[in-house]
C-alpha cells in the first residue's frame, strides 16, 4: 500500500470549483472530486500553521497548551510512527517555516526530505546592493513597514523572486518536480508515504504572468505597487483594490490547481488509483477582505479561514468515487486514518478517528469540533453554530508548556525563563514534566472581539452574532468537555470562566 498527501497553505475552500465557487479556474480539484470523497465539513483545530502541522503528526489538539512551535520529545509522530515500522516516508516541501526555529522538528520525523527555497522571505539568496523601496497598495501595512524585521522579509521576499522569474524556477514548481521524481522512479516499490507540501496559494500571492492572465481585469490603483501581500490588519483600501487582491489569489490558486493535475496525471499514468491513497488538505483559509479583514490571528476564526476542504481517495472504497460526506471532520484525523491504511495502532494519545466510517456511510466520528489559537478565543462547533468563547478573566495569564522552548523564527530569551516552574506531566506528555512558561507571543489572541455566536443555517456569513443562551450554554459544555479530554491546563478554567 502507498500513500500520496498533497498539502497546500491558506487554500480558500470556498474558491474552489467542486465547493461551489463559479469564478476561480480549478478544473483539477474537480477533477479530484469526481475521484475522491469530498468533505463538506471540515475544520481546522489548531492555529496557524505550525500547530496545524503538529495536530497533522499526532492527531491530537495542542493550541490549549502550546503555541507555535516544535514537535516535543514525547509527541506521537504519524510519518515518524510509519518510518518505525517500515513504511518509507518522504517530505518534499517549500514551507520555510520548517526550517526555523520553531518548526526545526518536523522534517527529521521521515525517512528523507527535500526543500525548495523562496517563500515569504526565506532567507535564501544574498544581495547586498538590493535596495528596491517598498510600495504597497495596503495603507495598513505601510506603519508595518517602519518595524525593521517586517521591512527586511519584504526586501529578502523581493530578492528571492528575482531568482523565480521562470516558471519552472518557483517553489511551487520545483517542490512538484521533486515529488513527481519521487512517483516517476517509486510507483513500482510498496510501503512508502509521500508528503508533497507547498506553502502557496500562503500570501504573497506571487504568480508569473500566465497566470495572472486567466483573470483579466481594470485596476485603477496604482501598478507599481506590490498588491499580493495584505497585512494582518482591519481592509482600509476601495473595493477596486480588493477585488484586484482577490484575483491576485486567484491566479497563484490556479497555479496550485495546475500542479495537482501533474499528480493526478502521474496517478492515471501508473494506476496508483489500485493501491495508492490521496489526501490533498490545507492547514486553514485566509480573509480576503470579508467581515472587513486581510488575513488570519488579528481576528475571530470566521468560516473563510476555520471551515477547509479536504478530499481523501482510497483505494478500497473505489465506490465511494464523487461522494460528498457531511459529518464532522477535523485535521487530527488524518494520521490516525493514515495509520489505519498502513495497518499500524493508533496510538492512545491520538484524538482524531480514522474516517473509515465517514467515507463508507457519513457516521460521524464527532458531534463537534473544538478549535482556537493559543491564549485566544476557544472556538465549537456542531456543523448548525459556531461558538467563539471569549476569557471572562482575561487578566488570567497564560502558559506556555514545552520542552522545546522556541517562537516561530527564534528561541525564548533567558528573561522569559526568570520565572519559569515544572509542572505537570500532562495525560499526554509520557510521563515528562514539562516547562511552564509565560506567554509572551500575542499570535492571535482575539479576546477583545468578546463571544461570538453565529448560526450558519440562518447566517452563513457569519454577519450578526445572536444571543440564544440555551445554544451558547450547551457550547460552553463542548468546550469544557473537550478541554477535560485534552487534559488542558487548570488556570484556563478560570480565565475562560469555565470552571
Amino acid at each position: 500500500m502507498k500513500a500520496i498527501m498533497v498539502m497546500y497553505d491558506s487554500l480558500r475552500r470556498d474558491m474552489l470549483e467542486s465547493y461551489g465557487c463559479d469564478w476561480t479556474i480549478t478544473p483539477n480539484f474537480k477533477r479530484l472530486a469526481e475521484k475522491s470523497v469530498q468533505f463538506d465539513n471540515c475544520c481546522v483545530g489548531s492555529m496557524p500553521c505550525m500547530p496545524a502541522r503538529r495536530e497533522l503528526h499526532t492527531g491530537r489538539i495542542n493550541f490549549f497548551h502550546r503555541s507555535w512551535g516544535p514537535m516535543e520529545p514525547y509527541d506521537d509522530s504519524m510519518p515518524e510512527r510509519l518510518k518505525n515500522r517500515g513504511i518509507y516516508t518522504h517530505l518534499i516541501s517549500d514551507h520555510q517555516h520548517y526550517w526555523e526555529d520553531g518548526g526545526c522538528t518536523y522534517h527529521n520525523r521521515y525517512s528523507s526530505w527535500e526543500i525548495s527555497r523562496g517563500q515569504e522571505g526565506d532567507l535564501w539568496k544574498a544581495d547586498l546592493s538590493y535596495e528596491d523601496e517598498v510600495k504597497t497598495v495596503f495603507k495598513n501595512k505601510e506603519v508595518m513597514l517602519s518595524y525593521p524585521p517586517y521591512k527586511n522579509m519584504m526586501i529578502h521576499d523581493g530578492i528571492n523572486r528575482r531568482c523565480m522569474d521562470k516558471e519552472e524556477k518557483t517553489s511551487q514548481a520545483v517542490t512538484f518536480r521533486h515529488g513527481l521524481e519521487f512517483i516517476k522512479t517509486n510507483h513500482g516499490e510498496d510501503n512508502w508515504f509521500l508528503q508533497i507540501e507547498t506553502f502557496d496559494p500562503h500570501e504573497p500571492f506571487y504568480s508569473l504572468k500566465e497566470d495572472k492572465a486567466l483573470y483579466p481585469h481594470s485596476f485603477h490603483g496604482d501598478a507599481s505597487c506590490e498588491a499580493d501581500w495584505p497585512p494582518y490588519a482591519p481592509v482600509a483600501e476601495d473595493e477596486d483594490t480588493v477585488s484586484h487582491v482577490r484575483y491576485e489569489y486567484a491566479a497563484l490558486l490556479s497555479k496550485c490547481d495546475r500542479y495537482l493535475g501533474k499528480v493526478l496525471d502521474l496517478m492515471d499514468h501508473y494506476n496508483l488509483w489500485k493501491d495508492t491513497m490521496l489526501i490533498v488538505n490545507t492547514d486553514h483559509g485566509f480573509l480576503l477582505g470579508e467581515h472587513g479583514w486581510w488575513g488570519k490571528t488579528s481576528m475571530p476564526i470566521y468560516q473563510e479561514i476555520g471551515h477547509i476542504p479536504l478530499y481523501i481517495y482510497d483505494p478500497r472504497r473505489k465506490e465511494c468515487a464523487g461522494i460528498r460526506r457531511n459529518a464532522i471532520v477535523q485535521t487530527i484525523d488524518l494520521a490516525p486514518t493514515l495509520l489505519e491504511f498502513f495497518g499500524l495502532e493508533v496510538p492512545a494519545d491520538m484524538e482524531g478517528k480514522p474516517l473509515c466510517s465517514v467515507m463508507d456511510s457519513d457516521e460521524p466520528v464527532r458531534k463537534y469540533a473544538v478549535f482556537g489559537y493559543h491564549g485566544s478565543q476557544v472556538n465549537v462547533t456542531d456543523g448548525r453554530y459556531v461558538y467563539m468563547h471569549a476569557a471572562e478573566n482575561p487578566d488570567e495569564p497564560v502558559y506556555e508548556y514545552t520542552l522545546m522552548p522556541t517562537h516561530m523564527r527564534n528561541m525564548f530569551h533567558p528573561v522569559e525563563f526568570k520565572d519559569m516552574e515544572l509542572a505537570g506531566p500532562f495525560s499526554f506528555t509520557k510521563n515528562c514534566k514539562v516547562m511552564k512558561i509565560k506567554k509572551k507571543d500575542n499570535m492571535g489572541d482575539t479576546t477583545s472581539f468578546g463571544s461570538l455566536l453565529f448560526d450558519l443555517k440562518e447566517d452563513p456569513g457569519q454577519l450578526q452574532s445572536i444571543g440564544d443562551e440555551t445554544v451558547r450554554n450547551r457550547m460552553k459544555g463542548y468546550i469544557r468537555e473537550y478541554m477535560e479530554k485534552n487534559d488542558a491546563p487548570d488556570e484556563l478554567y478560570t480565565r475562560l470562566g469555565l470552571k
